[in-house]
C-alpha cells in the first residue's frame, strides 16, 4: 500500500515566543509527516528558528497575511504531490496530537475536509461572548442555506483531501478570511464536510490575528458581505452524506 503524504501548513508572522514549541511538538506527536512553515515577512527571528530546527520555511518578500500565506502552502502541497495537508496555527492554539483525528477520520470517512471543532462538544474551551454570538450565526447561516451542521465554522484547524488541495491551489480570489465563507462555498459546490471535537489551547504570547476592537469590525463586515455573494452566485449541489 501506497505511504499517504501529509503536510502540516503553518502560516506564521511574528511567532518568534511560540513557533520552536509547535514545531518540536508535531515532530514528537506526528512524526510520519512533513512541515512547512510560511513565514509572512515577520519582523522578529520567526524564520531563523524554523531553519534552525529543520523545517522547510518559504519566505514571503513582503507582508500578505494569513490567507495569502496559507495558499501558499496548499499551492506547495499541490505541487509537491502531497495526498493530506493539515492546517495548524503557529501560535501554539493547536495540539499536534489532536491532527490525527483528523487525518483519521479524512481517511476513514472518505470525505474532502474534515474541521477540528472546540464546540461539537464541551471541551471547555473559552470563547469570548461577541465571538461565540458570531460563530453561531455563521452555523445559523450554514443550517439555513447548506442543510449542515458545522458548529466551529472559523475553525482554521483542517485537514484537506488532494481534490481540495487542487481547488484552493487554483483559486484566483482565495477569500482574505478562510473561514464559514469557504465551507459555505465548498459545501454549495457539493465537496463532503465533517467535524471532530478537539482540544485546543489558548494562545500563550503574541497577538491575534482577530484582537483589538477594529480587526472583529472588519472581519465580521467582510464575511457577511463574502458570504452572501457566495449565497448569490453559487447554486447548491445536493450530495449524499453532508445532511
Amino acid at each position: 500500500m501506497k505511504k499517504k503524504k501529509i503536510l502540516f501548513v503553518i502560516p506564521a508572522y511574528n511567532e518568534s515566543d511560540n513557533i520552536e514549541k509547535v514545531l518540536k511538538e508535531i515532530k514528537k506527536d506526528v512524526d510520519y509527516a512533513d512541515i512547512l512553515v510560511i513565514n509572512d515577512c515577520s519582523k522578529d527571528n520567526t524564520a531563523e528558528i524554523v531553519v534552525k530546527n529543520g523545517v522547510k520555511c518559504i519566505n514571503h518578500i513582503f507582508n500578505m497575511k494569513y490567507a495569502m500565506a496559507v495558499q501558499t502552502g496548499i499551492k506547495y502541497a499541490y505541487e509537491n504531490n502531497y495526498d493530506y495537508v493539515i492546517q495548524f496555527d503557529a501560535d501554539g492554539q493547536h495540539i499536534a496530537k489532536e491532527a490525527e483525528k483528523l487525518y483519521n477520520e479524512i481517511e476513514k470517512s472518505n470525505c474532502d475536509i474534515v474541521i477540528g471543532s472546540r464546540y461539537l462538544v464541551d471541551t471547555g474551551y473559552p470563547c469570548p461572548f461577541f465571538r461565540r454570538i458570531g460563530t453561531k450565526l455563521f452555523e445559523l447561516i450554514i443550517k439555513l442555506f447548506c442543510h449542515t451542521k458545522i458548529a466551529d465554522p472559523t475553525s482554521g484547524f483542517q485537514c484537506l483531501n488532494r481534490k481540495v488541495i487542487k481547488k484552493y491551489a487554483q483559486m484566483g480570489k482565495y477569500p482574505e478570511f478562510p473561514d464559514a465563507n469557504l465551507i459555505i462555498e465548498m459545501l454549495r459546490e457539493g465537496y463532503k464536510i465533517k467535524e471532530v471535537p478537539v482540544k485546543m489551547r489558548l494562545r500563550e504570547s503574541g497577538e491575534s490575528m482577530h484582537g483589538g476592537i477594529i480587526k472583529p469590525i472588519k472581519y465580521m463586515i467582510n464575511m457577511i458581505y463574502t458570504i452572501a455573494f457566495i449565497l448569490i452566485s453559487t447554486p447548491r449541489k445536493k450530495v449524499k452524506g453532508n445532511e
